[in-house]
């Protein structure tokens, strides 16, 4: 699909934050950004998990607005956590149990938004009345594809106490998977492998929930591994059906450059990608909250056909 070769008429969107909600026992406060269109009703719901980068703020509430932006434009409420492991955060949280990653709260996190959507929806205005609390998804990017894998059914022991952790989140329909880490143990082979040994016992099996899974072609995670870019196809792989598969051609780990406009940490930068997959993704969560929507197949038609095509689907 050749992004350029749509005219679409700009959506108002509305972007309200941050939202605040107070969690027992959580160090701080959660704070979240909330996207919508400035018009309509019976709005799905996005969550949104950030991954954990190295820049100050595209790992926050703050971050991912090509995604936020597109979606929220689509006809969704995107909410946005600044999760604990937000390098906002990290100079309070050096010595607080989960650091730095906090796979387990960033989770947990999506289940504290749930709990309180009604408050949010009251806190954002012009938004109350307008959320279809039923139509729920989680996304994330990179660390964030993890933590929406848990959310969706995946499984692990925590490494500290051996204990099997279960933080599937029934209120969830469907997710999206981009750029997410695969499996764990040997293949765990890279410098930075001992920062996710909780990936050691990463279980994609029980991950029944439907998903999409994003990945690129070019997606070196030798940092992490040295099996090459279909480590990140993983969650596709391993887990049972249903699931998708949209590989992206070209892609490394920012997928065109989801984390913000113009930043300076995405090595291929291409707008145009971003806007297809922001729009594929919209389509396939469409199609998850209503089987008769034609929306998926039509763009998955004019992603893999002819010349400029970017990507590829498959399914199971």
């Amino acid at each position: 699909m050749n992004a350029s070769t749509h005219t679409v008429a700009p959506v108002p969107v509305l972007s309200y934050g941050p939202v605040v909600l107070k969690v027992p026992g959580r160090p701080v406060a959660l704070h979240l950004r909330v996207s919508a269109p400035g018009t309509g009703a019976g709005l799905p719901v996005i969550l949104l998990s950030h991954g954990h980068g190295f820049s100050n703020h595209l790992s926050s509430l703050n971050g991912y607005a090509p995604l936020a932006n597109l979606w929220a434009a689509a006809g969704f409420v995107v909410v946005q956590p600044t999760h604990l492991s937000s390098r906002t955060l990290s100079h309070q949280l050096t010595e607080a149990p989960g650091a730095p990653l906090f796979w387990r709260s960033r989770a947990e996190d999506m289940s504290h938004i749930l709990d309180g959507l009604d408050e949010i929806e009251k806190a954002v205005p012009q938004l109350a009345g307008r959320v279809d609390h039923a139509r729920v998804a989680v996304a994330g990017h990179s660390m964030g594809g993890h933590t929406a894998s848990l959310l969706l059914g995946a499984r692990a022991a925590d490494p500290h106490t051996g204990e099997e952790v279960n933080l599937i989140e029934p209120r969830i329909k469907a997710g999206v998977l981009l750029a997410a880490p695969g499996r764990g143990g040997d293949i765990l082979n890279g410098p930075m492998a001992p920062l996710v040994s909780f990936l050691d016992t990463l279980d994609l099996t029980t991950m029944s929930s439907p998903a999409l899974v994003v990945t690129g072609d070019m997606d070196d995670p030798s940092h992490f591994t040295d099996i090459g870019p279909d480590w990140h196809a993983d969650p596709y792989t391993l887990a049972p059906a249903p699931k998708t598969l949209l590989t992206l051609f070209g892609a490394e780990h920012l997928l065109g450059g989801v984390s913000g406009y113009d930043a300076a940490e995405t090595t291929d930068e291409n707008p145009e990608r971003v806007a297809a997959l922001a729009r594929l993704v919209a389509a396939y969560l469409r199609m998850q909250f209503d089987s008769e929507d034609t929306a998926w197949h039509t763009a998955v038609s004019a992603l893999t056909a002819g010349p400029n095509a970017v990507g590829r689907v498959e399914t199971k």
